[in-house]
């Protein structure tokens, strides 16, 4: 059995080694060498599939906007190296502003087994589809999401993204980034070594106790929570949102104190009735026992009290009139924002200090 396995991956590294030189020559490839690497042994496959692909492969890349058969992009494709697309709007349901077509071209595969797979986007929809034969491909959206949508097509074209690492790059990116999800501790040793691969970050385990009892007398309105969580669904979005960005908390919020001298938690990312994205006011007790006894994600919260001198500029009546009175969120600052730059950031732009 061992000698068989042996020839067998001899005969497939012989193939790989020949179609590889193929890919030199003016002839297409039957195969690309890549697209053999699952039928190879585990011991040998694997290590060169992962030294091939990351998880930065589930990253799309933007290749094009299709906005109307006058304007026809051209770009070169993971497995088709020539590719064109347009958008032909048209009002097939009688709707008030229609839908359209998107026509997609592709061509020049660089071999007979590969295949590209695309993410198309407008800020109204997300969609995707795949194409493994060299011709034309329609990608069909009877209505569009109002005016807006079709006005924003018109005008700017529907995205067009590009999973530049084909199939099998893609599912060894998704095969990296799955374990962040699972609320289990292998999840998140996962989402920790995730950080510490792909981030250069270190951890150290801190003593005993992991809780700190601190007085809520000592926190003061425009005081700082930096919240990180390393376990479960949110806990895998902070990690992926801290890869792109480079940030070490997953979400800040702001503590702010009302007339009466009660304590509330401050947190954008909530949505009211109508979808809108609101600044969320919670009272403090309220939160804090959610955190410490029924948030399953682990989170790691640090206070930062603000600098007395920025303290004392704080406009507390200005901060609340803004928190209740816009859907925006913009006290509690984007997870897409490291948090030493934050207190320069508000100081400078934001109108609640003084």
């Amino acid at each position: 059995m061992a000698s068989s396995s042996k020839v067998a991956a001899c005969a497939i590294t012989t193939l790989l080694i020949f179609l590889t030189c193929l890919q030199f020559s003016t002839f297409k490839s039957p195969f690309h060498p890549r697209d053999l690497l699952p039928l190879m042994p585990k011991q040998i496959s694997w290590p060169i599939i992962n030294s091939l692909h990351s998880a930065v492969d589930i990253l799309p890349v933007f290749v094009a906007a299709a906005s109307s058969p006058n304007n026809t992009p051209e770009w070169k494709g993971a497995c088709f190296y020539k590719n064109q697309a347009w958008m032909e709007f048209h009002n097939k349901t009688g709707s008030q502003f229609g839908g359209g077509t998107l026509h997609l071209k592709v061509s020049n595969a660089h071999s007979y087994t590969c295949m590209d797979i695309y993410i198309f986007a407008t800020p109204y929809r997300v969609t995707w589809d795949y194409y493994f034969l060299s011709r034309e491909h329609t990608l069909e959206i009877k209505e569009w999401d109002g005016r807006a949508e079709h006005e924003y097509v018109k005008n700017h074209g529907l995205s067009i993204f590009l999973m530049k690492a084909g199939m099998l790059g893609t599912l060894q990116a998704l095969w990296e980034v799955f374990p962040l999800f699972t609320n289990t501790g292998w999840g998140e040793k996962s989402n920790i070594g995730f950080m510490e691969k792909h981030m250069g970050a270190s951890f150290e385990t801190r003593s005993q106790p992991w809780v700190t009892n601190i007085s809520v007398d000592d926190i003061h309105s425009g005081d700082f929570l930096a919240v990180s969580k390393i376990r479960g669904r949110w806990g895998a979005f902070e990690t992926l949102e801290k890869w792109v960005s480079g940030a070490y908390a997953g979400h800040t919020a702001v503590c702010l104190r009302d007339s009466d001298g009660k304590l509330w938690f401050g947190e954008s990312g909530h949505e009211n009735e109508k979808g809108e994205d609101i600044i969320a006011m919670i009272a403090w007790d309220e939160w804090w026992d959610f955190e410490l006894n029924k948030d399953d994600s682990n989170p790691h919260i640090a206070l930062l009290p603000l600098h007395h001198d920025m303290r004392a500029r704080f406009n507390e009546t200005a901060a609340w009139e803004y928190a209740l009175s816009t859907p925006e969120p913009r006290i509690a600052s984007s997870s897409l924002q490291f948090f030493p730059s934050i207190h320069g950031q508000i100081a400078s732009q934001d109108y609640f200090f003084q």
